[in-house]
């Protein structure tokens, strides 16, 4: 019941309904909200707009956010500037303010880091510098800080509707905060200007303010050439596995009457048919994985088909990230009945214990990540800091939400798992395994299994990156959706092929190493991260470090989990396919 009621209300709420949006009388009053400023270069880090010393009312009102807009950083209040629906005016006072010694420094601190502040007008972001840095020369150096006191707004509107907001503070005069001794006065003034448009209002993202440098471009040819690439693998692993496969079946599988004609070996996989299915240790850690690597696969899939539908766009402000939250939530019953189901198959008794586990094994690692980074954050007076409400309604949302589905599907996966289905009996006393070369050691294995699904990805990686810790917008949801079923592809082949290598060198311990050998995509990603921070990017500064990579080390563990769960899962049916299909002596 728990589950279909919060599925309900994540339709409620992300529903791609048709976009009406708010009307307007001429002169009628639309509430102009300030939000945050922050670094330019730092995506992450933002402040709230009236920690600067500007004008603010005696009396700050919040506007009421949803769960998606807190945990972007958003923290909206009712601003000082009044601008009514299609009222032009030249010029209006917002107050003015005393700025001392201490202002002043806080102001240049700012404007020298490139502050930019947001403000929201009828649910439109309006983004602007605070402020002008001018450089000197190099000999004698020097520079001088100028602040922004008047801004003017520009505004389109298509009959009784809201379509695009701009501000500029281009071709005024800025107040030096460099030549003028604090304390002095500064005077905080505005202008609008309303023009018609014939811009649709469900079309009014086109015509959005440009703020942020549009350099995300869509290079097709090398999406396509590496899609080319990946099917060639796909296609070069499998056709090279059929046909050792058939090979080894027509060897292996010889009547008493071949056996005069052809020589056959006592070496390869088939020599481990009966510790193949020796269970491995540490099955409740084995079996959470592949429960939490399950999640983030059904969550994966999700996320993009929403996309797909339309269920995020501008008209609905950070719905992304409030349904990743609720999708976790309802998704906790596929961890709890994969891990508990496969558990009981390994013959595991202590079922409780494995459901803890596998609600612990991703809660854990990032609740303390998180704690570390809201810290940090809280300590700099950042809005990425969350609230207390917000901070116990997640806990709630976990423990009403998601911990119980975890038990319950715990439960059903328990009650519903039948035995493990083995092709090949498993002898008391394990096999003596034989030495084998460097080239298939688990380091190797991990360096292969790793690098090809990244490889895979490395493009559309880019793009990632460049909206999760960027300014841009991601829209390819379908190249996104192919990518993925290409990465669940190259995973399971390339995991299919080195099982096999491991099995033909007599190694019947392939349960953990299917897990490890594309789970290592993870730390392949943790590369490209660091290298995406420090060459890709211009972020700097403790808050906004913390925060990127400790997300980023969470995102690999995702990355861990999933592909060691879809490697395992090709293993397994790959090694029952081939062992069932062998004529025991």
């Amino acid at each position: 019941m728990a589950g279909l009621l919060y599925m309900v209300l994540i339709a409620a709420m992300l529903m791609p309904s048709a976009v009406v949006g708010s009307s307007y009388k001429e002169g009628e009053k639309v509430v102009m909200y300030v939000n945050k400023v922050g670094p330019y270069f730092n995506p992450q880090e933002t402040y709230h707009y009236y920690s600067l010393p500007v004008c603010r009312p005696d009396k700050v009102e919040h506007k009421s956010l949803s769960l998606g807009e807190v945990l972007d950083g958003d923290r909206m209040a009712v601003s000082m500037y009044q601008i009514d629906f299609k009222e032009s005016f030249d010029r209006k006072e917002v107050c003015t303010v005393t700025l001392g010694e201490t202002e002043v420094d806080q102001l240049e601190e700012a404007i020298e880091d490139l502050y930019y502040f947001e403000f929201v007008y009828d649910e439109i972001p309006i983004r602007g510098f605070v402020g002008h840095l001018e450089e000197g020369p190099i000999l004698p150096h020097n520079h001088k800080t100028y602040l922004w006191t008047h801004l003017h707004f520009t505004f389109e509107y298509n009959q009784n509707q809201v379509i695009s907001a701009n501000v500029t503070s281009m071709g005024l005069n800025p107040l030096s905060l460099t030549e003028v001794m604090p304390p002095f006065p500064a005077t905080f003034t505005y202008s609008a200007k309303w023009f018609p448009t014939d811009t649709k209002y469900s079309d009014r993202g086109t015509r959005q303010q440009k703020f942020f440098p549009q350099h995300l471009e869509i290079h097709w040819l090398s999406i396509v050439n590496s899609i080319i690439l990946v099917f060639l693998l796909l296609g070069f692993v499998v056709l090279i596995l059929l046909r050792v496969l058939k090979s080894d079946f027509a060897r292996y599988n010889l009547t008493d009457e071949d056996g005069d004609e052809m020589d056959q070996d006592d070496n390869g996989w088939k020599i481990v048919n009966t510790d193949v299915f020796r269970f491995p240790s540490h099955k409740s850690i084995l079996s959470a994985i592949l429960g939490n690597g399950s999640q983030f696969l059904t969550l994966g899939f999700g996320i993009i088909f929403l996309a797909l539908l339309g269920f995020f766009n501008v008209h609905r402000h950070h719905s992304m990230n409030s349904a990743s939250v609720l999708l976790y939530a309802l998704t906790c019953c596929v961890a709890g009945f994969v891990s508990s189901r496969f558990f009981r198959q390994l013959g595991g008794k202590n079922w409780v214990w494995n459901i803890v586990l596998t609600g612990s094994l991703f809660a854990v690692p990032f609740f303390v990540v998180w704690s570390v980074v809201n810290s940090v954050a809280w300590y700099h007076g950042s809005t990425q800091a969350l609230p207390f409400t917000t901070i116990v309604l997640l806990m709630f949302i976990w423990l009403i939400v998601g911990f119980p589905l975890t038990v319950l599907g715990g439960i059903c996966g328990k009650n519903t798992a039948g035995a493990f289905d083995a092709p090949c009996r498993t002898k008391n006393i394990a096999r003596e395994i034989p030495p084998c070369p460097w080239y298939r050691s688990l380091t190797v294995h991990m360096a292969i299994g790793g690098f090809l699904p990244f490889s895979a990805i490395s493009v559309e990686l880019y793009y990632i990156f460049a909206t999760v810790w960027g300014r841009e917008a991601y829209t390819l949801y379908g190249v996104l959706l192919v990518v993925f079923f290409i990465l669940i592809s190259v995973t399971a082949c390339i995991s299919v092929a080195l099982t096999y290598f491991q099995l033909s060198s007599e190694d019947y311990r392939w349960w953990w190493r299917s897990v490890f050998s594309s789970g290592s995509t993870g730390l392949f990603v943790l590369v490209y991260g660091i290298f995406y921070y420090y060459k890709r990017s211009s972020m700097y500064g403790t808050l906004q470090t913390v925060e990127y990579f400790g997300y980023t080390l969470l995102a690999c563990y995702v990355f861990f989990l999933m592909l060691g769960t879809i490697s395992f899962w090709a293993s397994l049916t790959f090694v029952r396919y081939i062992y069932r299909n062998l004529k025991m002596d």
